[in-house]
């Protein structure tokens, strides 16, 4: 993990979640996102200090553990640090027990939720619009992204750099994970084109090897979009039958080799609820309750 500079004032730390960082002029920096937990937090506080500046900002691109996990550590360390996020994911940041209920549909076995649950409460002092939002003197673009996350947005800066957070994964998270976790299909597809109208010269994604230029973005838009409409499709070939939520899951895993363990389990059977409910307002399927389960088909 190093600070690596991608153009002007705008840098980037890669690890495992890709963190942002904007230098202003009197030294004080602002992080986009936090990493993972305390451990990556510490590190990332190490390569900014080594390089002669001060945390003072930071925005969350969305409230998964992977981008917020270090909040905790900043918000203790740092303590006159202003911590930035969207309306809809300061709710879940600050209330951290909500992500694992909406996952679980209900009080969450401790098996899933003790990833989630911090030991103190996280706090966010700015709620970001969508449009031009000034920090610290600077401008910034605030991007509504939902559908990976009800709230999600980027953040642009004036140098031309554009942080996506998890609109978009990479070919190499799509080999490894090709069912994406998603909360809201339709705001997802909707997500794709607010980037592929983006202009800038920069792209950043939440895990990725590389940064990406306006062409290799589109690109990427393109390849997130025909695998999430493979998905579509899927399911709605297999509704032809009639299916439950977790039927579904089971026959998507069958058919894609997909090997989940407990937490992803939770992850994909929440997508197949958002697919389920897409194809379901699309007017593509109905439902019908039998000896005690909920049937979908087409």
């Amino acid at each position: 993990m190093q600070l690596t500079k991608i153009n002007g004032n705008t840098y980037y730390i890669p690890a495992p979640t890709n963190i942002g960082v904007f230098q202003f002029k009197d030294k004080y920096t602002l992080l986009i996102d936090t990493g993972d937990n305390n451990q990556q937090a510490r590190k990332i506080s190490e390569i900014v200090q080594s390089n002669n500046l001060n945390i003072k900002y930071i925005v969350n691109t969305h409230n998964h553990i992977d981008h917020a996990g270090g909040n905790v550590f900043f918000q203790e360390h740092y303590p006159g640090s202003l911590f930035h996020a969207s309306e809809d994911e300061k709710l879940f940041l600050e209330n951290a027990y909500l992500f694992p209920m909406y996952l679980y549909g209900g009080s969450p076995v401790n098996e899933l939720s003790r990833h989630f649950l911090k030991s103190k409460k996280l706090r966010i002092d700015e709620v970001m619009t969508a449009g031009t939002y000034k920090i610290n003197d600077d401008k910034f673009e605030i991007i509504p992204l939902s559908g990976h996350a009800r709230g999600q947005i980027g953040i642009g800066t004036r140098d031309r750099v554009c942080f996506l957070g998890d609109s978009l994964f990479s070919r190499e998270i799509v080999a490894k994970y090709s069912f994406p976790f998603l909360f809201d299909i339709d705001k997802q597809l909707n997500s794709y084109k607010t980037i592929e109208e983006l202009d800038y010269d920069y792209f950043v994604i939440g895990h990725a090897s590389q940064i990406f230029s306006l062409t290799e973005i589109k690109d990427l838009v393109k390849f997130n979009r025909d695998n999430l409409n493979y998905y579509l499709d899927l399911a709605l070939d297999l509704f032809t039958q009639p299916h439950t939520r977790e039927e579904m899951l089971e026959e998507i895993c069958i058919l894609e080799e997909l090997q989940l363990d407990f937490k992803e389990y939770y992850f994909s059977l929440s997508t197949i609820g958002a697919i389920i409910a897409y194809l379901h307002d699309q007017e593509e399927l109905k439902y019908q309750i039998e000896n005690g389960k909920l049937y979908y088909y087409k």
